[in-house]
């Protein structure tokens, strides 16, 4: 039996025509004409004997087909472009240091591990999980190399990567155990001092009139998801690594302030020397777009020098 080969330019076509929502968009950002793009979708149902999208109003929607193919077509495209980088990446000698914010170590740090060590195995890189204001003493101090940070916007050589939208957060088995006007202050479960998202929580509430109390103070992120999923306080964050016991708050239903969106950075990237620096912010770059919507992640720089 002879095996098909998929066509890799028509998969990325029919990747980022269902990422955009129409193969118009698809053209613009490949940079290609819309019947271009038509053509490359028409070679992959070709290919492999299905159709595989439908009309759906004004948008697009998968068949069976389509469906079972986009699985497979991410991870195809993904190892693709690995394999590519591997390959065309100059061959990077020497050892870097990087830490990540909390929020971001579990889901993360081994995926960007893990990928930069099979396309440069010949740097060492040493992995911390930290806090924001130990990262960006570290970044200041020398101690480390590359940080993923939230932008406090006090980092001057901070190049911002995305930005997530901030939420109030409770149980998810039950409502919060305070409830607006009832004439408790809100409890409020945050990590220890100092804290970025703890102030920012402060301040909001602060600024609404709404009356708060410290009601469980961790050193970790795993204690505070638990304290927030017991019931014990509410909690501010950003949706990205949301224990399946804590829900997200209706601002509106509770009465509480709405929230902004908080800029997460790559902080180290302004040392002159920063070649290996540059690869390993591309992964990470790269890892983030895999994991966040599309909408929270900023255009990535085509080049870093």
């Amino acid at each position: 039996m002879r095996l098909t080969n998929l066509d890799m330019d028509a998969l990325r076509s029919f990747v980022t025509g269902i990422d955009a929502g129409s193969f118009a968009q698809a053209a613009d950002r490949l940079g290609r004409s819309t019947s271009a793009i038509s053509a490359q979708l028409k070679k992959l149902e070709d290919q492999t004997g299905t159709a595989l999208v439908r009309r759906s109003g004004r948008g697009l929607a998968l068949t069976d087909g389509g469906e079972a193919l986009l699985s497979y077509a991410h991870r195809i495209l993904k190892l693709n472009d690995e394999a590519v980088n591997a390959v065309q990446s100059p061959k990077l000698e020497g050892w870097i240091r990087l830490g990540i914010q909390e929020d971001f170590g579990e889901n993360l740090l081994p995926h960007v591990l893990g990928r930069f060590a099979r396309a440069h195995p010949k740097v060492r890189i040493e992995g911390r999980i930290g806090r924001n204001i130990e990262l960006k003493e570290k970044i200041a101090s020398g101690h480390l190399d590359l940080a993923l940070a939230w932008d406090d916007g006090t980092a001057p050589d901070a190049e911002r990567i995305a930005s997530l939208p901030l939420c109030w957060l409770g149980p998810a088995e039950e409502d919060p155990l305070w409830q607006a006007g009832g004439g408790e202050p809100l409890p409020l479960a945050v990590l220890e001092a100092p804290c970025l998202l703890r102030t920012l929580a402060c301040n909001y509430l602060d600024r609404a009139g709404i009356a708060w109390r410290i009601a469980f103070v961790s050193p970790s992120l795993g204690g505070l998801w638990a304290a927030t999923a017991a019931g014990l306080g509410i909690a501010l964050r950003t949706p990205f690594g949301r224990p399946s016991g804590v829900q997200i708050l209706d601002a509106g239903d509770y009465n509480l302030p709405s929230l902004p969106s908080l800029g997460l950075s790559l902080l180290g990237l302004g040392k002159p020397d920063h070649q290996i620096s540059a690869h390993l912010a591309t992964i990470i770059g790269q890892a983030l777009r895999d994991r966040l919507p599309e909408a929270w992640v900023l255009e990535a720089q085509q080049e870093r020098k």
